[in-house]
């Protein structure tokens, strides 16, 4: 009795060691993505994303595809109509400092992907 009382006290008193922080990599994103803008809605995505107005700053560059066939490499991504039927759905935030990773939108397709380091 004395030693599972000594036990409990000893896990009580113990440190929870944090959960391994898992980290979203931004380059394997890619076909259909759905942007989701409900906050309601947030827990339900894969990563939270923030739309970079300048190029320089964007971690990925996107180029959206007519086509979800062609969105098959990283930057190539299909405006999907429903998060039912996306691959990704990703929220989008206003708010740099809560994103994940940022994105910016580019009209040249040879140009979409990550950005390297």
């Amino acid at each position: 009795m004395f030693f599972s009382f000594l036990l409990t006290a000893l896990l009580a008193l113990r440190p929870a060691s944090p959960a391994p922080a898992t980290s979203i990599e931004p380059c394997k994103v890619y076909g259909s993505v759905y942007l989701e803008t409900d906050p309601r809605l947030r827990s339900n995505c894969f990563a939270t994303v923030y739309i970079e107005p300048e190029e320089a700053f964007a971690d990925v560059l996107v180029y959206q595809e007519n086509n979800k066939l062609f969105a098959d490499k990283a930057g190539l991504w299909y405006p999907a109509e429903n998060r039912q039927f996306a691959d990704y759905n990703l929220f989008v935030t206003s708010d740099r400092n809560l994103a994940e990773f940022s994105i910016h939108y580019i009209k040249v397709r040879s140009f979409a992907g990550c950005k390297t380091n």
